[in-house]
Formats: C-alpha cells, sequence, structure tokens
C-alpha cells in the first residue's frame, strides 16, 4: 500500500486522488478551528506559500474528535480559513483520524509512523496530557493521532518520513521540508 493508493474528498465534495500529488512533498495535517494550536494555521500558509513553487503541497483535514473543536459545517471551515488565515492550501472534508471510523489514509499513516511522544518543551504540552489523561485516557495509548494538529511529511516518492505532534510548531520543521525539496 502507498500513500498514492488513498481517494478523499475535498471541503466541495470532489473525490481527489492523492496521486495527484505524486512527486511532491506533502505535508498531512489533522485540524481544527477552535483548538488552542489552530494559530498553527497561519504558519502551514506561511510554509505553503514559500516553498509550493519548489514542490511542497499542505493539505488539511478537518477533524472534531478532539473535544468538539471543529463543530463546523464545510461551508463554516472554508470560511474561517479564509478569512481568519488566509488558507490557499487545500482543505479536505471533515473526517475522523482515530478509531474504528479513521480514514483509512489515516490509519495509513500512523501505521507508517507511531507516536514519539510531545514536546515538553512547548507550553501546552503538560496541560495537554493532562487533558488527555484526565477525559480521553485512551487517546494515549498506542500510535493513533493524540490531538489536533499532528503532522505528517511525506517524500517525493510518496514515503512517510516523519511525524510531527501538535506540540512541533510547523516552522520548526522548515528545514525538514527543505531537505526533501
Amino acid at each position: 500500500m502507498s500513500i498514492y493508493d488513498f481517494e478523499v474528498k475535498t471541503l466541495q465534495g470532489k473525490n481527489l486522488s492523492l496521486k495527484d500529488y505524486a512527486g511532491k512533498v506533502m505535508l498531512i495535517v489533522n485540524t481544527a478551528s477552535k483548538c488552542g494550536f489552530t494559530p498553527q494555521y497561519a504558519e502551514l500558509e506561511e510554509l505553503h506559500k514559500k516553498y509550493k513553487d519548489q514542490g511542497l503541497v499542505v493539505l488539511g483535514f478537518p477533524c472534531n474528535q478532539f473535544a468538539g473543536q471543529e463543530p463546523g459545517s464545510s461551508s463554516d471551515i472554508s470560511e474561517f480559513c479564509s478569512i481568519n488565515y488566509g488558507v490557499t492550501f487545500q482543505i479536505f472534508e471533515k473526517n475522523d483520524v482515530r478509531g474504528e471510523n479513521a480514514l483509512p489514509l489515516f490509519k495509513f499513516l500512523t501505521k507508517e509512523k507511531g507516536f514519539k511522544g510531545f514536546d515538553m518543551n512547548h507550553p501546552v504540552a503538560k496541560p495537554l496530557v493532562e487533558v488527555l489523561k484526565k477525559n480521553f485516557p485512551e487517546y494515549l495509548e498506542g500510535d493513533s493521532i493524540k490531538w489536533n494538529f499532528t503532522k505528517f511529511l511525506i517524500n517525493r516518492e510518496g514515503n512517510v518520513v516523519e511525524r510531527f505532534e501538535p506540540t512541533t510548531s510547523p516552522k520548526d520543521i522548515a528545514s525538514d521540508i527543505e531537505k526533501l525539496l
């Protein structure tokens, strides 16, 4: 199985094959509009603008599984991303990213790159772990997505090369992206 075997739906409901991104470097991110990490949209957009002409595509996948932080419709999500962060990178239909009903793409991504822990130097890391322990202890088990804004970096050959947890800022992975461009 390859990253290129997956088909996903855009916010407009159009089917899109990840084969369309063959030869590109992909940064795949599960997103949410009402999360403490939501300001990462701005940094993701900066990466998109800076590197798109060199072959980077940023792909956002909204998810409402983490404390209901993406409650809106496709139209709401599109408007929020555009108005608040000027997002021009591709946003897809809202989906689950963990559990039995997870989008197959995310089942594949988490199988390819497991959870290695949060950056505990990040100011939100300790409170996030406490929230997970108290309210969602099952989220801490295994390699599944733990929270919004988990990022997967895919090289031009379609291999998942790295996973970055929400506590890693998009700007801090620019050097990893540059190595693949």
